[in-house]
């Protein structure tokens, strides 16, 4: 996949594990005061840009390096508000940057709830769009790199591994010495008495080559494509420290990563297809009002005229039958394909690349990729070839991303919804409050009621498969009971349920419902039929 906007060259890295490690981290400094805290009274919309506020909000400065301690000179006026997410985060328990891993969040208990809901609903639209999901290593021999071009493209933007053991050579040199054919090619056969040089890999910024080696697994025919890989793997990618800014410019990321294998008949209908998920998945979020860009051909390209000329055009096709307005970003396409971006504005007015649709004529070529256009193409491991003795065609790859970054969109979320998420992505979903904390009834009927709201049965060996489950919390200090109610709702709970002797003994209880901005009183019902509307809740992305 190609990098996302707006991109950042810096130097290479290299990383060596050593003994002294530990030494090293011990004289870090510590890490940064945390933020001032502010009222979350904002609001913001995608459209408009708009922002309210009385409340100046300071910005955070990044966690310290080893060689700048921490400091607490207040940031200049044009600074103000650079990273609002990241404020609203630490306040409200989200994530944390460190300084033992510049730029790469450490996701707290709450922020995790979050970001993996992300990705469940992600996954519950790949069934509906006809994704499969696949996982592939982190770490990749260079070999591979140099073979997809991104050695000689990428170096400065890649970090880099070297490994203590030997046996691995790079590709260039087994090329030489007629070593490593197909898959293999560039890795160094066990057994050969090639001169042996220490190995080298790097992280992977980009899942494509390996989603190229994983197509060329099994042989395929013409009734196999399009077939869709995706994959949530985090990415690595070098960006200077002064470039590091909350969630939306991190060296390490997750892209809901996705690569279509699909013949060049089936370019527009692929096209089509993405925008409508990107539009279908947006929309849960109320972010409607994103804008397309169409990025043509370059100066500097690869393929042929024609090739380019079809793929520029099965685009515009495809943006003109979303009924959005699009504009052209002339000659800003990458070097393999033409593509389409999309873009959100922040409360500030500053743009930000999320989904992104890139068609690639370039990679099934550099990793001489195929299909039998006879149609015979299952059963035939390594090599890629169907075996089947047809006329032998090159697929497309088209580049598919919805959220594009997951922290970069998370981050619009969090500036977004605050403290007041959605119940179905909410972090803090449920607080149960019993009214008096010894009184043995109402103490009991409490923690039945987290129970049964939650979806976990006590006393059971194993969690039944497909229970949805919620994140419900159980008041245990005796705070009494306003207090305890003014601290729910200040915190953000989507349900407030309060237990007292009325609903020990009748059985059914009171729930107050965030709603149109405030808390609404529903009727009492029993706890089951509670759970049971907590799941219609969630169904319907409430």
């Amino acid at each position: 996949m190609k990098r996302l906007k707006p991109s950042t060259v810096a130097s290479s890295r290299q990383l060596r594990f050593h003994p002294l490690l530990q030494q090293s981290i011990l004289r870090l400094p510590p890490p940064p005061p945390p933020p001032p805290t502010i009222p979350l009274n904002r609001s913001f919309t995608t459209s408009k840009a708009t922002y309210q506020s009385t409340n100046p909000v300071n910005n955070t400065p990044p966690p310290p390096s080893p060689s700048q301690p921490t400091t607490t000179t207040p940031p200049s006026p044009k600074n103000v508000n650079k990273t609002l997410h990241h404020t609203i985060a630490t306040q409200t328990g989200l994530y944390s940057t460190l300084p033992y891993s510049p730029g790469s969040p450490f996701f707290l208990p709450h922020g995790t709830r979050i970001f993996n809901r992300l990705i469940e609903f992600l996954r519950a639209q790949y069934a509906l769009y006809g994704f499969q999901e696949v996982i592939t290593p982190t770490i990749f021999n260079d070999a591979l790199w140099e073979k997809s071009g991104h050695l000689e493209n990428f170096r400065d933007d890649m970090f880099r591994v070297f490994s203590g053991k030997k046996g691995v050579v790079r590709r260039k040199n087994l090329e030489e010495e007629g070593e490593g054919v197909g898959l293999n090619a560039g890795v160094k056969p066990e057994g050969k008495g090639v001169e042996e040089e220490e190995g080298m890999y790097s992280l992977k910024p980009m899942n494509c080559p390996g989603h190229c080696l994983l197509y060329k697994v099994r042989g395929h025919g013409y009734a196999d494509l399009p077939l869709r890989f995706a994959e949530f793997a985090p990415l690595h990618r070098d960006e200077i420290r002064s470039a590091l800014t909350g969630l939306t410019r991190v060296r390490r990321f997750h892209q809901d990563d996705a690569h279509i294998f699909c013949r060049h008949d089936q370019i527009s209908a692929e096209i089509s297809s993405t925008l409508s998920m990107i539009e279908t998945v947006y929309s849960v979020f109320g972010l409607q009002n994103y804008k397309f860009l169409l990025s043509t051909r370059p100066e500097k390209y690869m393929g042929s005229l024609s090739d380019w000329e079809r793929a520029e055009e099965a685009l515009k096709m495809s943006l003109e039958a979303t009924g959005r307005k699009w504009t052209v970003n002339e000659g800003d396409g990458a070097f393999y394909g033409p593509k389409i971006d999309v873009i959100l504005v922040d409360f500030q007015g500053k743009e930000h690349q999320t989904a992104t649709v890139q068609l690639d004529f370039q990679l099934p070529q550099k990793f001489e990729l195929s299909y039998d256009a006879a149609g015979v193409g299952a059963g035939s491991e390594e090599g890629g070839n169907s075996g089947g003795g047809g006329v032998k065609e090159t697929p497309v790859i088209i580049h598919r991303a919805i959220f594009g970054s997951l922290e970069r969109f998370m981050a619009l979320l969090i500036e977004k919804y605050e403290k007041r998420w959605p119940f179905w992505m909410s972090p803090r979903q449920v607080k149960v409050i019993p009214v008096h904390q010894k009184n043995e009834d109402i103490r009991n009927f409490a923690e039945r009621t987290r129970d049964v709201l939650a979806g976990v049965v006590k006393g059971d060996k194993r969690q039944v498969m497909g229970k949805r489950t919620f994140y419900v919390d159980l008041e245990e200090r005796n705070l009494g009971l306003n207090k305890s109610i003014r601290e729910a709702k200040a915190a953000g709970y989507n349900v407030i349920v309060v237990i007292g002797e009325s609903e020990v003994g009748s059985g059914e209880v009171g729930w107050d419902v965030w709603e149109g901005g405030k808390y609404v009183k529903k009727e009492a019902e029993g706890v089951e039929g509670v759970y049971q509307k907590l799941v219609q809740m969630e169904a319907e992305y409430q």
